[in-house]
């Protein structure tokens, strides 16, 4: 799934494309909303929030979740797009873009109202105006027995990691990933992951090590079996989830993490 940092942004491109604009067609290419019409409606902003995506169209919110393979595309009126056609969910129209969500794991339109009830869920964003490390540490630190990484995945702790940054920063703090929350300081991850994410939010390739080379850029995702750029020692790799259905591949360092 995408980080917070993809998903924002995405809002930005998106926000500064349409903010503004008054929608002249749009297509929702899933059964529920087929026959929804918002042509005429002024798009008032497109935000993220953890790894949600918000365009606040009139009265109604046009809410999206990448999941693995979604991602919006900004065309030019009449210029082709870079996309299969067949893999397009939502369209929406203003005279000078084409906004083209493809492959959207999440699509769905609701109330303007209702958009704060329906994502009370999330913890605190860690992207957001009002990111709140004290609550994240509160929510991380509510169920102490789980696994640091699983805890930091959880959206419900705090909304914009993804499993890249989840297994950076267990090596950056030097834990394994299957140390319990009740076991880890939580505070300094939790800090660490705003400042990480955040010095991503504007760079077009991920960084955790502060290169910017290919194949330099991460510590240890992904890259089972291959060297610790610290130590040398064989990076391990397992999967790792609340429950049987929840496992996510997890990369760690035997020796720098502990």
């Amino acid at each position: 799934m995408p980080e917070g940092d993809t998903v924002f942004q995405a809002a930005r491109r998106l926000d500064r494309a349409l903010s503004g604009q008054s929608v002249t067609a749009s297509d929702f290419r899933v059964p529920g909303y087929a026959t929804l019409d918002l042509s005429g409606q002024t798009v008032h902003s497109v935000v993220s929030r953890g790894k949600h995506l918000l365009m606040r169209i009139g009265d109604v919110v046009v809410h999206s979740h990448l999941k693995m393979e979604g991602e919006w595309r900004v065309h030019r009126p009449g210029e082709r797009w870079r996309r299969p056609a067949f893999q397009a969910r939502a369209v929406i129209e203003t005279p000078t873009v084409v906004a083209v969500g493809f492959d959207l794991g999440v699509l769905e339109v609701f109330p303007a109202v209702e958009e704060q009830e329906r994502l009370a869920y999330l913890g605190p964003d860690l992207l957001g105006p009002d990111w709140d490390a004290a609550e994240a540490v509160r929510r991380i630190a509510s169920a102490p027995e789980v696994p640091i990484a699983v805890a930091l995945g959880e959206q419900r702790n705090l909304a914009g990691l993804g499993n890249v940054y989840v297994n950076e920063l267990c090596f950056l703090r030097g834990v394994l990933p299957t140390r319990p929350v009740g076991e880890v300081e939580l505070a300094p991850i939790v800090d660490l992951a705003s400042r990480v994410i955040r010095a991503n939010r504007d760079r077009i390739a991920r960084t955790t090590t502060g290169h910017d080379r290919r194949g330099e850029r991460l510590w240890v995702y992904s890259r089972g079996g291959e060297r610790c750029r610290r130590c040398g020692t064989r990076i391990a790799h397992g999967r790792l989830g609340r429950t049987a259905l929840e496992l996510r591949d997890t990369w760690w360092c035997p020796n720098c993490q502990r």
